[in-house]
């Protein structure tokens, strides 16, 4: 055995996991209700057969190959990162049970069907019955991999590489004591008018304009397409095939807009991957059986929320681009200048649904979740306390009543698909998203490509040092390597500040 014959091997695991995301796609964007039960079993199945093959004897031997043939060769050899990495994934995921895995791989297409029926029904305890067997799951998997003080971390460290609860406790409370005085400042203020957001917006002028700017943004459509869900996401069949999702709604223009360009600088994540990535070791989750790219789910969502609200919710953006937007509506826009729609779009309003919140009350949102999540994977709430839970923090942090379960408690996808310990990524990437936007904006062309609305600079800064290096790099090591630090929050705070300050007073 060899390094080629583990490549071999791994290349083989790839091609299942990329069809168990096409099988996901299509369950999420394509599929006929009637066909749950059925996709639920071909999606165990493939994972079955790629957790076999990833813990079967052919792998062992060929890691074990792999290693006699590269002792001697340098740590940092991408060779001996690669065989490293699928041996520490490969090494957790054997301690989780496969009838575990396979229940689990089941559960998530029939839990998201069970999730669609029930939000749109406004029905919470519909759902609740697969809610509980998922955290039962949960728990399980969390016991089996091991953890040294919160069950919540082994979860939440298949997302995110050596995170906590009790880091991330630090990092929610340091957010917090920031965040909170800057969000009592901007409501203080004056508050921007926003009827025009709620006028009538086709839905298919929509798609186009969004189009538009996610090419210009660098989203290849020749790799990739845009299509309508529920819950917007975007997913890879290696680079060659990103995939990203929306949900329009033809009064609130914002909504399907800025989840499009979120997922772009998802699907630009995953379309820039070195090519000598394709179908190896850093595009494969072996952990959680999914074929990605990206470090991590933090990383990950560092690029989504760079492009969403670094660029996108800027007031520069909104100067150069605005004149477009209202020539596609220009009944709609006629009575609105480029700097009402910037203040519109960045208002600061305690609202119900975390993916429409504003960048300032956002993290509030996942913080609430985490604290949910961790307290249900340890036993210290159950499913049938949620409801009430959820409204009790919504109400103590936003200052807002829960009037629907649709609104509330049913309104994220993340939980229906056994993804619980994912929603701290979403701060993480917050966190992530403003130290290296800071030293992007020190490369050379990065700051005036910007200002003249040229987005490339910015595109292949990251392509370079975040988007090619895929799964090699580890996120704290990406950090160090492109701005010099770990994880901190300070730019983003810094970041929030000045948004704040650019707010008028009058």
């Amino acid at each position: 055995m060899s390094y080629a014959a583990f490549t071999r091997e791994v290349e083989r695991i790839n091609d299942l996991l990329c069809t168990a995301n096409l099988l996901s796609w299509d369950a999420r964007v394509m599929m006929p209700p009637g066909g749950v039960t059925a996709r639920g079993q071909q999606f165990a199945t493939v994972t079955d057969c790629a957790r076999e093959l990833a813990t079967g004897d052919a792998m062992r031997r060929a890691i074990e190959g792999a290693e006699r043939e590269l002792d001697g060769v340098s740590p940092n050899d991408p060779r001996v990162r690669a065989v490293r990495a699928a041996s520490a994934g490969i090494g957790v995921l054997s301690r989780i049970p496969p009838a575990l895995l396979s229940e689990a791989a089941t559960l998530k297409t029939e839990g998201q069907a069970v999730w669609a029926r029930a939000r749109a029904a406004n029905d919470f305890d519909a759902f609740a019955p697969t809610l509980e067997r998922t955290v039962e799951i949960q728990r399980q998997v969390a016991e089996a991999i091991g953890y040294d003080d919160h069950p919540y971390d082994a979860l939440v460290g298949t997302y995110e590489p050596g995170m906590t609860w009790r880091r991330l406790q630090g990092l929610y409370a340091e957010i917090k004591s920031g965040l909170l005085p800057l969000i009592e400042r901007a409501l203080a203020k004056p508050q921007p008018r926003t009827d025009f957001l709620e006028r009538a917006y086709p839905v298919e002028s929509q798609k186009r304009f969004a189009r538009m700017i996610a090419e210009r943004m660098g989203y290849d459509f020749s790799r990739g397409r845009l299509d309508d869900t529920v819950h917007p996401f975007e997913i890879s069949f290696t680079r060659g095939d990103v995939r990203i999702t929306s949900r329009f709604q033809e009064r609130w223009l914002p909504g399907g807009l800025f989840a499009v360009w979120h997922e772009v600088g998802h699907g630009m994540y995953e379309q820039g991957i070195d090519p000598a990535f394709t179908r190896s070791a850093f595009t494969t989750d072996f952990v959680n059986l999914y074929a990605v790219g990206g470090a991590s789910f933090g990383m990950h969502e560092s690029q989504s929320r760079l492009w969403e609200n670094r660029v996108g919710r800027s007031r520069r953006f909104w100067e150069l681009h605005f004149d477009e937007l209202r020539a596609v509506f220009p009944d709609q826009l006629a009575d609105v200048s480029a700097e009402e729609f910037w203040r519109a779009v960045n208002r600061v309003k305690p609202s119900l649904i975390r993916v429409e919140a504003d960048e300032m009350t956002y993290d509030l949102h996942i913080i609430l979740r985490s604290e949910i999540e961790a307290a249900l994977i340890a036993g210290e709430v159950s499913v049938k306390d949620v409801r009430a839970l959820w409204a009790e923090k919504v109400k103590a942090t936003l200052g807002l009543d829960v009037p629907t379960d649709t609104l509330g408690v049913l309104q994220d996808v993340h939980w229906s698909s056994g993804m619980i310990g994912s929603f701290p990524t979403y701060t993480l990437g917050n966190v992530m998203a403003a130290q290296l936007f800071e030293a992007a904006l020190e490369a050379p062309g990065v700051a005036e490509g910007l200002d003249r609305g040229a987005y490339d600079p910015l595109k292949t800064w990251l392509n370079e040092n975040v988007h090619r290096h895929g799964r090699s790099s580890l996120p704290e090591d990406t950090l160090v390597r492109v701005t010099g630090d770990g994880l901190r929050t300070d730019a983003y705070l810094r970041h929030l500040e000045e948004k704040v300050g650019a707010m008028p007073d009058a």
